[in-house]
């Protein structure tokens, strides 16, 4: 599996309870980040290595190569968005993009994602 090594994480508060290494997209208020849970969801980054409550800081990294868990089959190299769960699954047409697979896997595994947002 490919490495984690996050280059960048900034400080949200948790406006709802985050679970570790899931995609995360803002919050209502500025500051402040909610589980992403649909593809059409604007991706920011993926949580830190620690559950977040509501109102605590949530960790989210936003740059580099950093563990996600993956909510499906995944292929390297596949572009990834997130599910319901927001874990990381792979990408179709349309879709907001949080990144490259770095390591294929199945449901529950963590594996790693280079963030990259965008659309595919």
């Amino acid at each position: 599996m490919a490495g984690h090594n996050p280059l960048l994480a900034l400080a949200f508060i948790a406006a709802a309870e985050i679970p570790k290494y899931r995609i995360v997209t803002f919050g209502a208020d500025d500051g402040s980040a909610v589980l992403a849970d649909a593809a059409s969801d604007s991706l920011i980054g993926v949580s830190a290595e620690i559950d977040s409550d509501v109102g605590e800081v949530c960790d989210v990294f936003v740059a580099g190569p950093v563990n996600v868990e993956y909510g499906g089959p995944v292929a390297r190299g596949a572009k990834l968005t997130a599910d319901a769960q927001g874990r990381a699954a792979m990408a179709a047409a349309g879709n907001h993009v949080i990144g490259i697979a770095m390591a294929s896997g199945v449901i529950g595994d963590i594996g790693t994602v280079l963030i990259v947002p965008s659309v595919f």
